[in-house]
């Protein structure tokens, strides 16, 4: 079992969801935190909380993955001691709409692909270059069910996730012999700020997603993360797929009847 105590772990879009209970998880094992997310406020309460709970070190900075510019600025800038990342988890991503490709918003879909792949592009671009170095290090993909099959009205989304099925892939193949692992964590339907997103801040469309079942917690997500980051060195879990016992595929969630229905 490889120790994460004292490791330097860097998680975009940390300030909810999988990404903060990521830094709970880590930071539980004592991994020193560099945390990145667009809302600065909550990345900072996070941070604090997680200081006082656990006393390690934490690095939270402000960055929209979308930039390729400030991703490259805010790397370059970190202080010494934080450059040597051991892991990174690019997992800042996000669903918006809901609709067919002939009916689909053009913003919609940008901002999917500029954060979803572009985001995760500019990210492992930029810290890549430090671990072939060092001969060492990991990267943790968030990929999703979606990348492995596609459901109606989740065209571009699903898109999006089968590009970091297929990114892991290819990192494994460029960096074979280099030390450095690379694996692909793709949960179900998780009950985080996704759906609201999704719908634009339409929480009574987003409770829809959720109603009458036992989707994924975000700490499920988080736990699985930390095993596959605690493997001995010479083991290399490609993938993971991971749903509720309520779904069987993204076309298959068991939804119980509640009385009075």
């Amino acid at each position: 079992m490889e120790s994460l105590k004292d490791k330097i772990v860097c998680i975009t879009g940390a300030s909810s969801g999988i990404g903060a209970a990521c830094a709970v998880e880590f930071a539980r094992h004592g991994s020193h935190l560099l945390l990145s997310a667009r809302r600065k406020d909550r990345i900072d309460e996070l941070a604090n909380r997680l200081k006082q709970e656990y006393g390690v070190r934490v690095f939270s900075v402000a960055m929209d993955v979308m930039k390729q510019a400030t991703v490259a600025s805010m790397f370059k800038s970190l202080p010494p001691e934080w450059q040597p990342i051991d892991i990174l988890i690019p997992n800042a991503g996000l669903a918006r709409g809901f609709a067919k490709v002939h009916e689909g918003s053009l913003q919609d879909w940008e901002e999917m692909i500029d954060t979803n792949i572009k985001g995760v592009l500019y990210t492992t671009s930029a810290v890549l270059p430090g671990m072939v170095e060092r001969k060492r290090g990991q990267i943790i993909l968030m990929g999703s069910i979606a990348g492995h099959d596609v459901y109606p009205s989740g065209n571009v989304y699903c898109g999006t996730k089968y590009f970091i099925s297929a990114l892991a892939k290819g990192l494994k193949m460029d960096l074979l012999g280099s030390g450095i692992r690379v694996c692909s964590v793709d949960p179900g339907m998780v009950q985080t700020e996704f759906s609201e997103v999704r719908f634009h801040g339409n929480r009574d469309r987003a409770a829809q997603t959720y109603a009458n079942t036992r989707p994924l917690r975000p700490e499920d997500v988080a736990e699985i993360v930390t095993f596959c980051a605690t493997r001995p060195p010479h083991v290399d879990i490609h993938e993971v797929i991971v749903m509720s016992i309520d779904q069987a595929s993204v076309h298959h969630v068991h939804r119980s009847v509640q009385p009075g229905q």
